[in-house]
């Protein structure tokens, strides 16, 4: 008989989880009892279909006007309301029209929602989306147009990359730079209030018969909220790699993680602990001031690891991936608190860190009534303007 270890979810605090998946639904998990309960979904949105597969999200997560971007696979970026799901616009990344084949060749493959550009009385949000040949491009979604798929406002459009397949990017706490890797292309760093590359990342030495190894990037964070200098990248050869932009080009620490690719990874509020996945489903989290292990979490994935998010308050963290399950961990004891099983292969996962079980319904009523205001305050304001 083969042994079976077997591990018990004791249930996790009050929570509220949005994930995304290949079919295009997207899923509200929720945890409401107290002070620990079992996680399930609670709403889905949308309707299965492939062609609208959801590649990445962002969610611009504010106590009043929250917004959730998703990139989808025909090339549309779509504005949601993550209380309710509502549709807010939607509209082409590429800002033109583009062709079936054209779309498919050149996906987005990295999305950020602006959390510092609330919506106001003209707009709903700025948006930063990367396709995979490394087109990269600011936008700003019109409330006026939301219907007609047309941005205004400040919208730039770069090239972050001439060779190679962009991967991911990422944005720093001021979100004033943004990191981008892939790959072919070695991890750079960028002023997008410029739109100028600012650093390079340069490869490490080769080995003792001169032989080096092909850049290949595969997700990546900055380490620190108040330091856009110290940056984490992880590659596809098993490797996790700490830069220091201020110094040089090279990694200050590289330390390998087992045999497989990482393929996500989040930083911690403390500011030297990251979290990554990799592809065969190990989750671990290292403590980047030494670059040694902290450890690795119990309860095994049986599929790659796509999303990992970290609470901004609680101790705790969310993965998913192509084994279907979103998992909720305790960072302290890297124990599973509650696993949800969802059916599709899920794609990303954000967390609405303002929910709360005694108030969820007065704030979800709150933040309609205030958003409706808006809505209402900027109908007047046009009408005034005509007369």
């Amino acid at each position: 008989m083969p042994r079976i270890t077997s591990v018990e979810s004791p249930g996790c605090p009050p929570l509220r989880a949005i994930t995304t998946d290949i079919l295009g639904l997207v899923k509200v998990v929720e945890a409401r009892a107290r002070p620990a309960g079992v996680a399930k979904v609670v709403e889905t949105w949308g309707e299965p279909d492939a062609s609208r597969a959801i590649l990445v999200a962002s969610l611009a997560d504010r106590a009043v006007d929250p917004v959730l971007a998703l990139a989808r696979k025909n090339g549309v970026v779509e504005l949601l309301n993550p209380l309710n799901g509502d549709s807010l616009a939607a509209i082409k990344a590429s800002g033109q029209e583009q062709t079936t084949g054209a779309v498919e060749n050149d996906p987005i493959v990295a999305l950020h929602l602006f959390k510092k550009h609330a919506p106001d009385l003209s707009t709903l949000g700025t948006f930063l989306a990367c396709t995979e040949k490394g087109k990269a491009s600011v936008r700003s979604v019109a409330k006026e147009n939301a219907a007609s798929a047309s941005d205004v406002g400040p919208s730039s459009t770069w090239d972050v990359c001439s060779t190679g397949k962009l991967q991911f990017s990422s944005l720093d706490a001021g979100e004033n730079y943004a990191m981008f890797g892939g790959n072919g292309m070695e991890v750079n760093l960028w002023d997008i209030t410029s739109c100028s590359k600012i650093w390079s990342a340069k490869s490490p030495r080769g080995n003792s018969l001169g032989i080096f190894t092909k850049p290949w990037f595969t997700a990546g964070t900055f380490l620190c909220k108040d330091d856009h200098r110290k940056i984490v990248a992880c590659t596809n050869n098993h490797q996790v790699r700490l830069y220091d932009t201020s110094s040089q080009r090279r990694p200050v620490i590289s330390v390998d993680f087992r045999e497989s690719p990482i393929k996500a990874v989040a930083a911690d509020p403390d500011g030297h602990t990251v979290y990554i996945g990799t592809g065969t489903g190990d989750l671990a989290s290292f403590d980047m001031r030494t670059g040694k292990l902290v450890g690795c979490y119990v309860g095994k994935c049986s599929g790659s690891i796509r999303s990992i998010v970290r609470h901004p308050e609680l101790p705790l963290i969310a993965s998913c991936g192509l084994d279907s399950y979103l998992r909720i961990w305790d960072t302290n004891t890297r124990q599973p608190l509650s696993a949800v099983y969802l059916k599709q292969h899920l794609t990303a996962v954000v967390i609405d860190s303002h929910f709360s079980t005694e108030e969820s319904a007065t704030i979800r009523r709150e933040r309609r009534r205030i958003y409706m205001l808006k809505m209402k305050l900027q109908s007047d304001g046009d009408m005034m303007k005509k007369q």
